[in-house]
Formats: C-alpha cells, sequence, structure tokens
C-alpha cells in the first residue's frame, strides 16, 4: 500500500490560538494564553483537533484509490464496480486493483490489449483468429504470421464469415492465495488457495470486444502449471 503524502495537521493549540485572535477585544476577553478563558478555549479545541486528524487521513489516504479504505465504495460507485463480470467476493487489496485498472483502462483492439487484460485477470491463453482461404491469395500450406509475438495462423476452407470468430484458449487456471497484512484476505473468511474458472474472464472479453466479432473460449488442456508457484 503506498504511503500517504505529507499534509498539515493543526493541534488543539493551534485551534486555540484561531479561536482567541477571533474573540471581541476588551478587558473581559483575555488573550493571554495562561488566563482561564484560554485554558478553556484550548480544552474546546480538543474535538477540532480530532476533526482535523480525521480530515487528514481522508485527504492523504482515501483520495488515492490504491489506498482507499473508508470511501472504497464510492469510488466503485463512481466507476461502475463491482464488476457484474466479477461473481465471486474480493478482498480489500483486489477491490483497489480492480478500482486502478478500471480508471486508467484504455480500450483497444488488438490482440496484445486482450492478452494484457487476461493477464491482468490472472489467467494464461492463446488468441487464435481466422481467414477464409481466398482463391488467388491464399496458397495450400500457407500460413501468415499475426500479432506482435509473430503468431501464425492457417487459411482455411470457410464462409467469409469465419473472418468475424476468434477463438481464446485458456491455458491455464487462475490461483489466488492468501495474503496477510493491509488489504489481505480475512482469516477464518478467506481460503487458503482460491481456484477459480474463467467466468469473469469469458464476462471481460464479450463486453470488451469489436461489436462485430464473436468470441469462442477453449478450455481443452486446461491445467494448473505449476501448481505451488506464488504460495507464501
Amino acid at each position: 500500500m503506498p504511503e500517504p503524502s505529507g499534509f498539515q495537521r493543526r493541534d488543539r493549540r493551534a485551534y486555540a490560538h484561531a479561536f482567541r485572535a477571533l474573540m471581541t477585544r476588551g478587558p473581559a476577553w483575555p488573550t493571554n494564553p495562561d488566563s482561564v478563558l484560554a485554558k478553556l478555549l484550548e480544552g474546546l479545541s480538543e474535538a477540532w483537533e480530532l476533526v482535523d486528524g480525521r480530515a487528514a487521513d481522508l485527504l492523504e489516504r482515501e483520495a488515492d484509490p490504491r489506498a482507499a479504505l473508508e470511501i472504497l465504495g464510492e469510488w466503485e460507485r463512481a466507476f461502475g464496480l463491482p464488476d457484474p463480470c466479477v461473481t465471486q467476493a474480493l478482498t480489500i487489496g483486489e477491490r483497489q486493483q480492480a478500482l486502478v485498472a478500471r480508471m486508467t483502462l484504455l480500450g483497444e483492439q488488438s490482440r496484445g490489449f486482450f492478452l494484457s487484460i487476461a493477464d491482468a485477470l490472472g489467467y494464461q491463453i492463446e488468441i487464435r483468429e481466422y481467414s477464409p482461404f481466398m482463391v488467388g491469395a491464399s496458397q495450400v500450406g500457407d500460413t501468415q504470421p499475426t500479432g506482435a509475438a509473430g503468431e501464425p495462423f492457417t487459411w482455411e476452407l470457410g464462409a467469409p464469415e469465419m473472418r468475424f470468430y476468434w477463438t481464446v484458449r485458456v491455458g491455464a487456471t487462475r490461483l489466488t492465495w492468501f495474503r496477510l497484512g493491509g488489504g489481505g484476505g480475512q482469516v477464518g473468511v478467506d481460503p487458503h488457495l482460491r481456484i477459480s474458472t474463467a467466468i469473469d474472464l469469458e464476462c471481460v472479453f464479450r463486453r470488451l470486444k469489436p461489436a462485430h466479432t464473436e468470441v469462442i473460449f477453449s478450455y481443452d488442456g486446461l491445467g494448473i502449471p505449476n501448481p505451488m508457484a506464488g504460495t507464501p
């Protein structure tokens, strides 16, 4: 959790000094700090010291979505969270991460964009795109590299509409380990290890996919590579 930035805090003496400066001038209103009236004002200023401290806490911590706790719900409502695609309960830390991700999300239609979304959700995926065989342009056995990593796809026989379909192959489940500390789990509430299906991934991809396309999800070969990775 990021450390809050500095903020000017005022104690009861500072508030008592301000109140004395606002008093009416005259013999009945002594401004001497050792007077009975000055000590009374300092005692009454204790409440304002508490209010000042609470305000400083809110400004320092709650203004930063990465550290917000008390008004995290207000932040979430402002940005349309919790995401309807997420059906399981989230820890404070996961909610903060989802909030920052929503605030910084820049939509794209590239392969890399959807790979990064899956990675942020904790999934390893492969994306396969299709293109129909075209006489005069395609060759038997021809492949063409696509994407930043040069992943090939095969020109296949099929209807022209197949170019509007793409397949997401989910290669591994998402593992969420129990964590202690700020934003972590709760003892006796959160499991030591949560193995999640890709329901949230499917929901997010269907919401963000290009409107003219259809996405197909494949779970063949689904497994848990190196299941002890990330253990506490």
